[in-house]
């Protein structure tokens, strides 16, 4: 019985013994814990503080602001440095303190457009360019008139242009192509290079010669068949010469080869099948008529023994195209030439 309360005694304080050190290495674990806990804390709020106060230079730098680094050299500045420095700040940077390197660009970009517009524009010969001019500004007032009142204004009306000495209706019925579109593009095109083609080869006083043929010949024409506009006439004109003057060279249309002088009559088909109607021919035949007019009595009627008629007075050559300094100078040298007293030759 003494044994077994002995042993019942010594079981308790083993018990207890180990209760204690449970607790105490319990009680130690939660100490390191809080510990490291801590130390975690501390950490994270340090590096919070680092990021914040880089964020904070960074936009500070970002928003034109002075560097808080310190700046080596004399503290002490005049008034004329500070003025020219920011001077320089001031026109380097933009009131959100970015530098003015993409809008100068951007005003640069526009600044080269334009004057490359404008440099194409004065490269255009002078009466191809006129031409394209006008049929832009009667283009510019079909639009801002309208339909009926364009029509009434700008329209072929013999009785008007005769009675009524209203005088401009010739010329703004060989500009105007109809309101703008896909058509009005490419007869745009058509003109300038045909209108082109034509005055490079002609000359300027030649090619006003013939636009005035044009205008004269078409005037009556679609007076008589009732037709109230004529510049796709004009450029059908233009074709039809450019392609006499070479009829056998090949050339391409749409998806064929085909010769040059078949190039106004495809233009015609064309237009008559997206039009569906037989009517869209008539223009076409109208600039062919007009065209051959004037080669026949350039080209065709001088060979067979008659007079080229259609020729340019020697003042309006003088006047658009100008004399060349080689022939201005070669007629002066003949003109101061004295003639001497020297003898023949074969003479004795």
């Amino acid at each position: 019985m003494k044994n077994y309360s002995l042993y019942s005694g010594m079981m308790a304080v083993a018990a207890i013994s180990c209760i204690d050190t449970s607790a105490t290495a319990r009680q130690q674990s939660m100490t390191m814990m809080m510990s490291q806990r801590a130390a975690f804390i501390n950490k994270q709020s340090t590096q919070q503080q680092q990021q914040q106060s880089n964020i904070d230079n960074v936009l500070f730098n970002v928003r034109g602001g002075a560097s808080k680094k310190k700046r080596g050299g004399s503290r002490t500045a005049s008034l004329y440095s500070t003025s020219n420095t920011s001077s320089k700040k001031s026109s380097q940077k933009t009131a959100t303190g970015k530098k003015k390197v993409q809008s100068a660009a951007k005003e640069a970009e526009k600044k080269s457009a334009v004057s490359d517009t404008l440099t194409k524009y004065r490269a255009i010969l002078p009466l191809t360019r006129i031409y394209i001019t006008m049929v832009g500004v009667v283009t510019l007032l079909g639009l801002l008139l309208g339909d009926e009142l364009s029509q009434g204004l700008l329209a072929l009306d013999p009785i008007r242009t005769m009675y009524g000495l209203e005088l401009w209706r010739p010329f703004t019925a060989a500009c105007f192509l109809g309101p703008p579109s896909i058509g009005w593009l490419m007869s745009a095109y058509y003109l300038f290079e045909y209108g082109s083609s034509l005055e490079r080869a002609f000359g300027t006083a030649q090619h006003l010669l013939f636009l005035l043929l044009q205008i004269g010949f078409l005037t009556v024409c679609s007076a008589f068949f009732g037709q109230p506009f004529f510049a796709q006439s004009v450029i059908t004109s233009m074709l039809h010469v450019l392609s006499r003057s070479m009829p056998n060279q090949k050339v391409k249309w749409l998806i064929f080869t085909v010769p040059y002088w078949t190039l106004p009559y495809g233009l015609m088909a064309s237009d008559v099948l997206q039009a569906g109607n037989a009517g869209a021919a008539l223009p076409h035949v109208l600039g062919i008529l007009s065209g051959h007019v004037y080669y026949f009595h350039k080209n065709v009627w001088p060979k067979l023994g008659g007079e080229d008629w259609l020729i340019p007075p020697q003042f309006l050559v003088n006047k658009l195209e100008g004399r060349s300094k080689a022939t201005d100078s070669i007629s002066n040298a003949l003109k101061s030439r004295k003639k001497g007293s020297g003898r023949k030759l074969g003479s004795k």
